[in-house]
């Protein structure tokens, strides 16, 4: 029987990634390092942190991780605080308050930094529906591991096969499937070259799945 569900947030509630793309190829720009689209929508789902690691070791690069996601977090925060088109997407704030009002608990899952997190569920409202935020950046491991979907469920209260997940990414699908839960892939306008085969259902509008529809899946 579903009794939570386990949002991702970027490509699910926001769409931030114009600005993450912004603010990442800025940062590649300060560094004077070439990333091409393949390898950069290959980073999708993963934290800030574990994708600077990465581009360290694949450029060899002399200057740290961490300096590099402090560029890139500063040119985030500078986009996100003046951009206005950042929306949510069609239908979430309709689901999500369908979810809560028939008595889901509701867990952020997301592999932003909690401050951009934050952000997000101040300049929405959000807080008012989520039990509880987790974020990818402060766990040792990043998606596909399974880590942050365990840990959400914990924060639910309810065991992993109580849960679903929402997810747009190949990375956030395999760490939702690898955790043990019932997996929804949202293919939004939004995504590009994400795979949704290991997904167990596959949607593009959020009304396909109203509380009456997911709670058939489960029951």
């Amino acid at each position: 029987m579903v009794k939570a569900i386990l949002f991702d947030m970027d490509g699910v509630i926001v769409d931030t990634e114009p600005l993450h793309h912004k603010a990442y190829y800025n940062m590649f720009s300060d560094f004077n390092i070439t990333v091409n689209e393949d390898l950069y929508q290959s980073f999708t789902g993963q934290s800030t942190k574990n994708i600077c690691k990465k581009l360290v070791n694949h450029f060899k690069l002399d200057h740290t991780a961490l300096e590099l996601e402090l560029c890139k977090r500063n040119h985030f925060n500078g986009l996100f605080n003046h951009d206005e088109s950042l929306t949510l997407l069609d239908g979430v704030l309709d689901i999500i308050q369908d979810y809560y009002n028939n008595g889901l608990t509701l867990v952020l899952a997301s592999s932003a930094s909690m401050g951009t997190i934050n952000k997000v569920f101040t300049r929405f409202n959000l807080d008012q529906y989520f039990k509880a935020k987790i974020s990818g950046a402060d766990l040792k491991a990043s998606k596909p591991h399974p880590e942050i979907f365990e840990k959400a469920a914990q924060l639910a209260g309810f065991s992993q096969q109580e849960c679903i997940v929402i997810e747009d990414s190949t990375n956030g699908i395999l760490a939702a499937k690898a955790a043990g839960s019932f997996c929804i892939g949202y293919d939004s306008l939004h995504s590009k070259n994400q795979d949704y085969s290991k997904a167990d259902l596959v949607i593009s509008d959020f009304k396909a799945i109203n509380y009456d529809t997911i709670k058939a899946i489960l029951d």
